[in-house]
């Protein structure tokens, strides 16, 4: 069934709607702006004060120093964020990316790792770490074959649960414990060569 509807009437409704969107020059757009998400503006950030984005990591955080993680920090993280989760690998090892360090059950009012966490099992706040493909537990930092730079990410998620497993997992469990359940992620990439 077709509506009878004037070509005049259709274009003078047109033209009300792009005036009240404010998209004619010289129209008052009065709405309230609305956040920028797709920009980053409310995305979390993760930093070190060891070293910046696709900086050289110190030698103090390699295996060829004393073998310490970095400081670590970051920003506000999502709405609902239960607990957080860490790893940190290597994708340009010559056998495959290789695993440094998984830390997951991180408490959310957490906004920091300190220097040198302890290599344990579990912490008493309830954090645990994951084997690295050292195999061990906790963080082991660079230590690349001789000639090229390796870079190096840490990738921190938020979470909307924590996650129901043991200490000493290995980063597949993690990753796959966290399935449907991260509300955002931040990555922190530095760099070593020996």
């Amino acid at each position: 069934m077709r509506y009878p509807v004037s070509r005049a009437k259709c274009l003078a409704a047109a033209l009300a709607c792009v005036c009240l969107a404010g998209i004619l020059p010289g129209a008052k757009h009065t709405a309230a702006p609305v956040a920028d998400t797709a920009a980053g503006d409310t995305e979390m950030k993760l930093t070190s004060t060891a070293f910046n984005e696709g900086d050289a990591i110190p030698k103090k955080h390699t295996g060829e120093g004393t073998d310490v993680s970095p400081p670590l920090a970051w920003t506000e993280p999502p709405a609902n964020t239960h607990a957080f989760a860490l790893i940190c690998d290597d994708p340009d090892a010559p056998a495959g990316t290789w695993v440094h360090w998984v830390i997951y059950n991180i408490d959310a009012a957490t906004r920091s790792l300190p220097e040198s966490v302890p290599k344990t099992d579990e912490s008493p706040e309830g954090v645990r770490q994951g084997k690295n493909d050292f195999g061990k537990i906790g963080y082991n930092g660079p230590m690349p074959p001789p000639g090229k730079a390796h870079r190096y990410f840490f990738k921190l998620y938020a979470l909307d649960a924590t996650l129901n497993l043991r200490a000493g997992v290995r980063k597949a469990d993690v990753e796959k414990a966290m399935q449907g359940h991260i509300l955002g992620e931040a990555k922190l990439m530095g760099t070593y060569k020996r």
